[in-house]
């Protein structure tokens, strides 16, 4: 039999643990990554999603696949504070937990309007604006949320699509606060952007998922303070898998043509966790600035 001080003290433990609370610092520009893995459900990783926090709040997400909004929460960012929702693309690891976004801002007491920003779609996938009426239009699986869209909620959740082929950038937001680019990326079949903020003086770039086949990044990522790139494949990868990301060898070439400060490396799948040491060797045949490998719940200061 356990004690009764043994089993509070487990219960304490776990409470702390989902309290758990970002150890980003409060002034200044941080990026936090709230889910580093990928699809995968044994990788011990949430699914792709980043915060731009600005003087200890969070204001642009970037991403939310399957359990960032639980590191999100674990964080203490709050939905109140978002300013704006940038969609990589619409793969389920990088979109799944948006339903679970809107939902929870019903208890946030959220009164200003939410603006989204994704890519254009295609046969395989619905636009920004078509993935968020499937989900909360009038005909949506969750359509009893249906009141965020046609404004007769507390906010609205305002989508816009983004072209997503071609290779011209395109400047979606622009504020005193924020200059939001996004520039499409080859991600095989998959309508997909990478995106560049400008805040608080800082530049930070996110791949993506993304090949290079349309080699945009470079040229988007240029003198940027952070780059987030997709570490999905090893360097050996072939076929579908490297139709979809880029190996290390590339990502090296963009941070170094780039002249980026640092590089995160994120979307960490197991066929990459354990050959850092290759990797790193990899990418050090072209890039000498600081590399950094992502984890859940880990900041950087761009």
């Amino acid at each position: 039999m356990f004690s009764k001080a043994f089993i509070v003290g487990i219960l304490l433990t776990s409470f702390s643990s989902l309290q758990a609370k970002s150890n980003c610092g409060q002034e200044g520009i941080w990026l936090q990554v709230l889910g580093s893995g990928g699809p995968e459900l044994d990788d011990g990783r949430a699914s792709s999603g980043y915060v731009i926090r600005q003087d200890g709040k969070a204001r642009i997400l970037v991403d939310m696949g399957a359990g960032s909004l639980f590191r999100f929460e674990q964080s203490g960012a709050s939905v109140n504070d978002l300013d704006v929702i940038l969609l990589s693309h619409l793969h389920v690891d990088h979109s799944n937990d948006m339903p679970a976004l809107i939902k929870a801002s019903f208890f946030s007491g959220r009164r200003r309007d939410l603006p989204l920003y994704g890519p254009t779609g295609n046969e395989l996938m619905p636009s920004a604006t078509m993935f968020v009426q499937a989900l909360f239009g009038p005909a949506g699986a969750y359509k009893y949320l249906n009141s965020y869209l046609d404004g007769s909620d507390s906010y609205k959740l305002v989508a816009h699509d983004v072209i997503a082929d071609g290779k011209a950038a395109d400047v979606v937001l622009t504020n005193s606060k924020y200059k939001i680019t996004a520039v499409p990326v080859h991600h095989g079949p998959i309508p997909a952007l990478a995106w560049r903020v400008e805040i608080g003086g800082k530049t930070l770039v996110f791949s993506g998922d993304m090949n290079n086949d349309n080699d945009t990044l470079s040229t988007l990522a240029k003198q940027a303070d952070l780059l987030v790139a997709h570490h999905a494949i090893p360097q050996e990868a072939t076929a579908t898998a490297r139709n979809l990301h880029m190996p290390p060898s590339v990502i090296g070439q963009i941070a170094s043509m780039a002249n980026v400060k640092q590089l995160v490396l994120s979307h960490r799948m197991n066929r990459t966790l354990g050959h850092e040491q290759t990797t790193s060797r990899l990418i050090r045949n072209t890039y000498a600035g600081r590399l950094h490998y992502a984890d859940d719940m880990q900041c950087f200061q761009p």
